[in-house]
């Protein structure tokens, strides 16, 4: 594994909740955001850090995702926790982030939405699945 690990959705909010610098960076695109939805951290005084991994509508890797994602705040030495649609784009991002020079970024496993059960709907795991308080448009 060339990034800190991975985490539960459960795991992802304890961390967020228990550590003021922990930090939840969601790598989807601005349209997953807009029309499926998105954690929702105000609970617990914080905001999510929006960056896309991939851009929309084309999916080509965005080249500025480091750069943004500094731009946004996060430190290299705190906790960050990558989100996706389904744990896998958020791989990469938490690897690209640990090569320059992030110290603690870790993937949350499942993501916002989780796999597909056998109706090819997404209602299996995840962010929303866990229970944890997201909002939507």
């Amino acid at each position: 594994m060339t990034y800190a690990g991975d985490v539960t959705p459960a795991e992802a909010w304890a961390a967020l909740t228990d550590d003021p610098d922990a930090v939840l960076v969601d790598v989807r695109t601005q349209a997953e955001w807009a029309y499926v939805g998105m954690p929702d951290l105000r609970p617990i005084g914080k905001q999510v850090v929006r960056v896309e991994w991939q851009t929309y509508p084309d999916g080509s890797i965005n080249d500025r995702f480091v750069g943004q994602v500094a731009a946004a705040g996060v430190g290299k030495d705190a906790p960050v926790y990558l989100l996706c649609r389904s744990g896998v784009r958020s791989v990469a991002a938490a690897e690209t982030l640990t090569r320059a020079g992030w110290t603690q970024a870790r993937n949350v496993l499942e993501g916002f939405e989780g796999p597909h059960d056998a109706h090819h709907h997404r209602t299996v795991s995840g962010w929303k699945v866990a229970g944890l308080p997201w909002v939507q448009g």
